[in-house]
């Protein structure tokens, strides 16, 4: 019992199988003497206890009543205190997660480490004749009820989505909440529209059974959809607040 021993949750199987026990032998003991009370009526000839073995009986019943009664209300005692410790536990993985996707989202670069990228990266495409892609993914946050930290944590699970999806060249920049960029040397079009579905099977994972968030992925590719890094560029400032779509965004979604 729990004012004997401190509660552990691994204990809980054997815990139980304990009180099945107890409460199977107080049934028992219930069923015999219910039958030895009604034995007199069934039967012309009744049992008589008496003496020593009556008193016995009867105080061996208002202990294993007693006890029966004790442990059940210390089951329930520990049921609640589980309860209690599993919903602060559930607090505390909440607020690490969200602390972690804020950690997440302010370390990714933003609009221009990605500018300086593209044109590293653009004039390297156009020197060496490889393609080179943009995926643009949209975060949409599906309760914008929720507090700002849980639509924060939903946008760090999108990222973390989109991380694991890279490779060792491809990088990632966040242009606003919600609004990502991944830049895929030596991709071209058809292999980006690829790398565009494990990104939505990862993200629908991400997402869960929940549907926390919904998103939309774009693609841009050199030079199937765009011939210069401006281009590119005017994709990416059609996306911002102060940006205006531009006829470059024609590429953006698949044929």
């Amino acid at each position: 019992m729990r004012i004997f021993d401190r509660i552990d949750p691994a204990m809980l199987d054997r815990r139980e199988l304990h009180l099945w026990l107890l409460a199977l032998t107080v049934i028992l003991v219930l069923a015999a003497g219910t039958a030895l009370l009604m034995y007199p009526t069934a039967f012309s000839d009744p049992i008589i206890l008496t003496g020593p073995t009556l008193r016995r009986t009867f105080f061996g019943f208002c202990v294993m009543s007693v006890l029966l009664v004790g442990y059940f209300l210390d089951r329930q005692m520990t049921i609640r205190q589980l309860r209690k410790q599993l919903v602060e536990e559930q607090t505390r993985m909440l607020q690490i997660r969200r602390e972690a996707s804020a950690e997440l989202l302010e370390s990714l670069p933003g609009v221009g480490h990605f500018q300086d990228r593209l044109s590293m990266e653009f004039r390297r495409a156009s020197t060496t004749q490889q393609p080179l892609s943009l995926l643009t993914v949209e975060v949409i946050s599906l309760h914008p009820s929720l507090d700002a930290r849980d639509v924060a944590a939903s946008f760090g699970d999108a990222a973390k989505a989109l991380i694991h999806t890279l490779r060792r060249e491809d990088s990632i920049f966040q242009f606003e909440p919600g609004d990502f960029g991944i830049l895929l040397p030596g991709v071209c079009a058809k292999d980006a529209y690829s790398v565009s579905d494990r990104i939505a099977d990862r993200l629908g994972a991400a997402a869960g059974a929940s549907e926390s968030f919904s998103f939309e992925i774009g693609v841009v590719s050199y030079p199937e959809h765009v011939a210069t890094a401006r281009e590119m560029e005017k994709v990416v400032a059609s996306r911002l607040p102060a940006g205006q779509p531009t006829s470059a965004s024609v590429g953006e979604r698949r044929p």
